[in-house]
């Protein structure tokens, strides 16, 4: 006796539908934003959700302000409330303690850091579906040398899709089938590639901040000379949680939208 076939389910991203009756928009779209991917994540979003928004700046900026701002708060309480102040004072420019040079030194450190944290933040909650890669940014092309630099930070290829020359396609175009692979930090040439890029991300950071961080220093200090020194407390410590916290804040969510644009670009050639 033949076995009774069952009927067969809805395609995966499809809302269900009795038949005859056309889908719901809505629902289709709905269904499609939900449904995951081959390797498990989200499906890139067509425009900014709310959601991108809320974890971007919100979740990633505020948060980084909130973390940073603490963890250079408490450094810097532990770096000048411990030391003999007579005999080191802590002055703007001159050492040993200098809060010139403390600036310059956190905005460089906190940037490379904060790349690594987001990388690896941004692939947990990709991987555990908590937030949708940005779909909506085209891949560059390499008609360019801006361009070839564009593509050379977001780790793509200069020269476009790898097989163009094989296939005699043109690398000046953006190729909508170009296979974009994960980023992996699995050795010390990568380590590298992702620490260069904080790094970079701290020079236009230090050109900001860093003048602007000495010049209210200057509204606070003692003047003496050419100089100006500091009490212990609290001057130090409040200087570095707003420098903390304002850098956090201005990095962070540029640092998560790099790897949810890039993710959406992963998405695209399936891997």
């Amino acid at each position: 006796m033949p076995r009774a076939r069952k009927p067969a389910a809805p395609e995966r991203g499809r809302a269900a539908r009795r038949d005859g009756e056309a889908p719901d928009d809505a629902v289709v779209a709905a269904a499609d934003a939900a449904a995951p991917s081959a390797d498990g994540r989200l499906e890139p979003t067509p425009r900014m959700t709310g959601h991108q928004w809320f974890y971007i700046f919100v979740l990633d900026g505020l948060g980084a302000m909130a973390l940073s701002g603490g963890v250079n708060f408490g450094i810097a309480y532990a770096m000048y409330t411990t030391q003999d102040t007579e005999e080191r004072p802590i002055r703007l420019f001159g050492l040993p303690n200098t809060l010139a040079g403390d600036a310059a030194v956190t905005i460089i450190v906190q940037c490379i850091i904060t790349w690594f944290v987001e990388w690896a933040l941004v692939a947990h909650d990709l991987k555990h579906r908590s937030v949708h890669p940005i779909g909506w940014v085209s891949i560059p092309s390499s008609s360019s040398r801006w361009q070839r630099l564009v593509r050379w930070w977001f780790f793509l290829p200069l020269t476009g899709s790898a097989g163009d020359e094989v296939n005699g396609s043109d690398a000046s175009t953006p190729r909508p089938d170009e296979v974009v692979e994960r980023v992996r930090v699995n050795s010390p040439v990568a380590v590298f590639q992702q620490a260069l890029r904080g790094f970079l991300l701290a020079v236009p950071s230090f050109l900001v901040l860093w003048p602007i961080s000495v010049g209210a220093l200057t509204a606070v200090g003692r003047k003496e000379g050419a100089d100006w020194v500091y009490a212990d407390r609290w001057a130090p410590q409040v200087f570095k949680l707003v420098l903390g916290g304002v850098l956090g804040l201005l990095t962070t969510p540029l640092m998560a939208m790099f790897w949810l644009v890039r993710a959406g670009w992963e998405a695209e050639g399936g891997r």
